[in-house]
């Protein structure tokens, strides 16, 4: 895991300052803070740089990255790791390939050369985002992993093409526009983000399982994105019903531990998260299983009963005989450390749960750890989610007698009535345009998009009147491919919606890779797996959600190693307790709205309407406000400090300056 950057000018004569390069580096030294290097060779009008994560081949000298072909045509930086990498190269090896490292990087620059883009991409497995560039092509090319586990960003300015992991590395450049959108900064309101935007403008993300190629010809760049793979579920109908329960079970259990092996495979220790939920339980139990040694395992604990996992966390640790690391965070550490945390995530975020993940990877590298599994993933191909159970129940179930949907969704009601707000809508939402495409509104998206009106109250009075016919909706389902839509299972169509929008824009980002790099710690989601999602995506919707028990096929699979508790348990979805429930951690947000969205600082700001923010706080004292509005009110309020942070971190400061101090303090320098 590593951070990158390049530049790429339409001139190939127009040079680039190196110590640039390596400030772009420097204002990701949390992503490897272990070494840098840089490439800028002239007259070609490119220059790459790479701050590096030792995970494999940990010689300094042979794994310093970017990379370079042997015949001096090929440069390529890397972020991410390929999985299977050593029989790769071992094959390569044997059709005459010559290796300099024995890092899982350099497959790239022999297997293009013989292959192509398009068929290198297919032999890779893994979480990643690279930069190639063909000398005699001239072009760039941009690649991210199937399900955007790997960030990677990129704005077209007047000499060329800046890119890089995070938005704060196209910002040390200083020619790059740093200002915020009207739409972008409405959907961070909202929560939910148009797949592929920012909050910036002109400032664009590499989609997941797309590869961009940058195309030089006579002075002239030309931007082509292609799409390389989609989570792909059978037309409804297809299904292979005829097979029996076990054959998905045993299937499911046998494609889980080969992704969890490959993620084990690392020159350094490999820890794993683990919550007190099914699917961090079974990657601790698979490893644990894999293993000689005991599993070091990292849990979250809060002080409140109604959210704390710690219990069954604990025991599946004590089952395993993990060696069990627990850090328990208290309401106000949490707002305590809200500044830092959206200075990583770089949006805004609806919950703490945010920034208690950036605190467990820093408990994490104290614990001399820097590699773990984790059990993202589950959720959205397995439909863990009370969202997908009610879009179920609601729309898939055709036969189901009245009385017996009634149960399932009181049930489901019951059982989540904290995350009503958040996690289930607190009313129901419709979109034409989203019915039009999907053929309903989803309702993992009904929430975000009943924001609407709140958002548009919130947003400064010049931007509100621009955007007065702008339809959300509309422009998040534009984005979707409806060639995978068309036909599928209600069920299917949910958790399609769900990867591309909350699981790219939300769980792997201000999750994942975001809070965790912020730390230099690796995280690697096993279920993402694209071979084992594949799989998932044949096991029928009824043994995805079987009756009212959500994940069916992986609890039967993993019903050996699970504590019995947790395998009669419902899903409870892990998030931490909003504000509202804890007088200590409203009084710390308060604090920041205090200090960050006063009326002096959001007029600067001009972004937000400060009135509006006052009536939304006055509005949230009524006692009488159902819990339910309070839930989605406290997201709101957190999405307003994270709008304001985001202008005092991006905007208000220096970035490039501040990208050159660090290089400095780092003793980075070309």
């Amino acid at each position: 895991m590593c951070g990158i950057a390049g530049v790429f000018h339409q001139a190939n004569n127009q040079p680039i300052d190196s110590q640039l390069l390596v400030n772009m580096a420097a204002i990701q030294h949390h992503r490897g803070p272990d070494d840098f290097g840089y490439v800028n060779p002239e007259g070609l009008g490119l220059g790459m740089s790479h701050a590096r994560l030792s995970i494999n081949d940990l010689n300094k000298e042979r794994g310093r990255q970017p990379h370079c072909s042997e015949n001096n045509k090929y440069f390529l930086v890397h972020n991410g790791e390929f999985y299977d990498f050593q029989k790769i190269r071992a094959s390569l090896t044997s059709q005459g390939a010559e290796f300099n490292t024995k890092s899982d990087s350099e497959i790239i620059l022999h297997l293009y050369p013989r292959y192509g883009i398009e068929k290198t991409i297919e032999q890779l497995r893994g979480e990643f985002a690279f930069a190639l560039f063909d000398k005699d092509e001239d072009c760039l090319y941009l690649v991210r992993d199937r399900f955007g586990i790997k960030p990677l960003y990129w704005t077209q300015m007047d000499e060329g093409i800046v890119f890089g992991s995070e938005l704060k590395v196209l910002f040390a450049h200083p020619k790059v526009k740093r200002e915020m959108s009207a739409e972008g900064t409405y959907h961070q309101l909202i929560q939910v983000m148009v797949p592929g935007s920012t909050a910036f403008k002109d400032i664009h993300q590499v989609p997941p399982g797309h590869l961009i190629k940058i195309q030089r010809k006579n002075g002239r760049l030309t931007v082509h994105e292609q799409k390389y793979w989609d989570i792909d579920f059978p037309v409804a109908g297809e299904y292979v019903n005829h097979k029996d329960e076990n054959y998905y079970i045993d299937g499911l259990r046998e494609s889980l531990l080969e992704a969890v092996d490959h993620r084990l495979q690392a020159d350094v220790p490999v820890g794993c998260y683990l919550s007190g939920g099914i699917d961090s339980c079974s990657i601790l139990g698979l490893s644990a299983a894999v293993r000689q040694d005991p599993v070091k395992a990292f849990t979250i604990g809060f002080d409140s009963n109604d959210y704390d996992e710690t219990p069954i966390a604990r025991e599946m640790a004590d089952k395993t005989g993990a060696d069990q690391v627990v850090l328990s965070l208290s309401a106000e550490q949490l707002y305590q450390n809200f500044e830092r945390t959206i200075w990583h995530t770089e949006r805004t975020i609806y919950n703490t749960l945010a920034v208690a993940k950036l605190l467990m990877s820093e408990k994490v590298r104290e614990n001399h750890y820097k590699v773990v599994l984790t059990g993202e993933g589950s959720d959205e191909l397995f439909a863990g989610y009370p969202a997908f159970r009610q879009d179920m129940f609601l729309y898939g179930l055709e036969d189901l007698p009245a009385s017996l949907k009634s149960e399932y969704q009181a049930s489901l009601q019951a059982n989540n009535a904290l995350f009503k707000g958040a996690m289930l809508p607190r009313e129901a939402y419709s979109s034409q345009a989203m019915n039009n495409v999907v053929g309903f509104t989803p309702t993992c998206l009904q929430n975000w998009l009943h924001c609407h009106e709140s958002a548009m109250q919130l947003i400064n009075p010049q931007w509100r009147e621009e955007l007065v016919n702008y339809d959300a909706g509309a422009a998040i389902a534009n984005t979707f491919d409806e060639s995978q839509l068309d036909g599928r299972h209600p069920l299917d169509k949910a958790q399609y919606v769900w990867i591309k929008t909350m699981l790219e824009g939300q769980i792997l980002t201000w999750g994942g890779d975001r809070v965790d790099m912020a730390n230099s710690m690796e995280a690697r989601p096993a279920f993402l797996d694209h071979h084992l999602a594949k799989f998932a995506t044949q096991v029928p919707p009824q043994m995805r959600i079987k009756g009212a028990t959500e994940k069916y096929v992986l609890r039967e699979a993993m019903k050996g190693l699970l504590p019995e508790s947790l395998y009669k348990r419902q899903k409870f979805a892990f998030m931490a307790p909003p504000a509202h429930t804890d007088q200590k951690k409203w009084q710390s947000m308060m604090t920041l709205i205090n200090e960050f969205a006063n009326e002096e600082k959001v007029k600067a700001a001009g972004l937000l309407d400060f009135q509006a923010i006052q009536n939304m706080l006055t509005s949230h004292d009524d006692p009488a406000m159902q819990r339910d509005v309070k839930v989605q009110l406290d997201a709101v309020i957190n999405h307003v400090i994270g709008v304001q942070l985001m202008h005092h971190h991006f905007i208000e400061q220096d970035i490039p300056k501040l990208a050159a101090k660090k290089a400095k303090q780092f003793g980075w320098h070309a």
